[in-house]
């Protein structure tokens, strides 16, 4: 009976987060973190809330009360880090609801709290995320990636870097984002309240642009300034961290220090390597033969095990091991490549260019295709009964054969598309 009671309290806002296309499958587990970030009452009221973002008088209007009532409970969600607030150059805040991951999931452990039971809230993230399948599966395996591997630039060839793109630098992101925060990063938080973290730096996850302002105005991250920030990011590569950031080519919102032990990112990436669930870079690592000693750094460093070790078929010395890249699984991260004293190792470019989506936009409805949700982005405002209708009409579509909706993906991925979305 408690467990059906505690579920029916927030089956709606669960409800609310499949209608994004980066949803949260139901879960006995699930509504039990809902539970401990968010009282009934809330989840009630975000539940109503539009998927793109909105202003206090919107919420208001759905939730039936005065605009100053309904900012003071978006003011309290957003200093709690649920909700994100931005304040535009008219003056006018805006918030949404971020999706659970990179989200209120993740900010919810960004710093040291006493209002909830963090050690409590770990277990049970470590259940939903590590022992269930359902929600990782759903996150980092669709044809659009969620997230990208940013490239080690300290070790790209000489020759090659102008072949790189600003957007595929992490230190661009670094220096063009109008605000840059760090706080305790979420993956190593929970694994250590669990006794299973690793001796990785934890206040280096970084956010960008209005969600570092946001957050930080709440206290669930530090602003810092370009020098500290790529400071912390050279620190991060030099641990034999990934870097795992928003799948957009502008304004990323945040980019992740991975661990191959504690990351849920990579985790995944091993989990289910066959389905490639992060977006590669656009480089490979190549192993010199004549260089390889066969040592293992490279193997060690790896955090996706793409790398290991086999024979180098020497008659001489049958004991004798090289390096090999498995191209199907690596990230392109450059970390091998780092961690090889031997200079055995240089990255060189793939074969076919690896493209991220324009922008936030673009990513939500290639994903929304996808995953057939695009209904709910294009017909946000579940009120009116047109809508319901237009939205009910869109979804038999999408409920066309395989073949139909890889067409209409294909044709979502078009450069019209790309150019339309360059004025969102």
């Amino acid at each position: 009976m408690a467990h059906a009671t505690l579920k029916s309290g927030y089956a709606s806002l669960v409800d609310r987060l499949n209608r994004f296309p980066q949803g949260a499958p139901a879960s006995e587990v699930l509504f039990k973190i809902l539970a401990m970030l968010f009282s009934e009452r809330e989840a009630g009221l975000v539940a109503r809330l539009p998927i793109r973002p909105f202003t206090a008088a919107r919420a208001a209007k759905a939730w039936s009360i005065d605009e100053a009532e309904a900012r003071k409970t978006l003011d309290t969600l957003a200093g709690r880090a649920i909700l994100v607030d931005t304040e535009g150059p008219d003056g006018v805040h805006t918030f949404f609801l971020p999706p659970p991951m990179a989200g209120f999931f993740e900010f919810s452990m960004m710093r040291i709290r006493s209002d909830i039971d963090q050690k409590a809230l770990a277990e049970l993230y470590y259940q939903y995320l590590n022992v269930e399948e359902d929600f990782i599966k759903a996150l980092f395996t669709s044809e659009t990636r969620l997230g990208r591997t940013f490239v080690q630039e300290a070790v790209l060839p000489a020759e090659g870097t102008l072949t790189v793109l600003d957007w595929e630098r992490a230190s661009e992101v670094v220096k063009t984002a109008t605000h840059r925060g760090v706080g305790v990063c979420y993956c190593r938080h929970k694994m250590e309240h669990l006794g299973r973290d690793c001796d990785a730096p934890k206040n280096n996850c970084m956010t960008f642009g209005g969600a570092a302002e946001s957050i930080a105005r709440a206290g669930y991250a530090r602003e810092v300034d370009v020098p500290e920030a790529l400071a912390l990011l050279e620190e991060a590569q030099a641990r034999s961290l990934v870097q795992f950031g928003e799948n957009v080519q502008r304004g990323v919102s945040f980019i992740c220090n991975c661990c191959g032990c504690c990351c849920e990112a990579m985790i995944a990436a091993r989990r289910f390597a066959v389905l490639n669930p992060i977006q590669t870079t656009n480089w490979l690592p190549v192993v010199d033969a004549s260089a390889c000693t066969g040592c293992g750094a490279c193997t060690a460093a790896c955090p996706v095990e793409a790398i290991g070790l086999v024979s180098a078929n020497d008659a001489r010395r049958p004991k004798l091991r090289k390096a090999r890249v498995d191209a199907t699984v690596c990230l392109g991260c450059g970390v091998c490549v780092r961690a090889c004293t031997h200079r055995a190792l240089s990255l060189s470019p793939r074969a076919a260019r690896v493209i991220s989506p324009v922008n936030g936009a673009h990513r939500a409805v290639l994903m929304a295709i996808e995953r057939g949700t695009l209904q709910h982005l294009i017909f946000d405002n579940g009120v009116l009964a047109s809508h319901r209708a237009m939205a009910a009409v869109l979804g038999v579509i999408l409920k066309l054969p395989p073949a139909k909706q890889l067409m209409a993906s294909r044709q979502m991925k078009s450069r019209y598309l790309a150019r339309l979305l360059e004025g969102d």
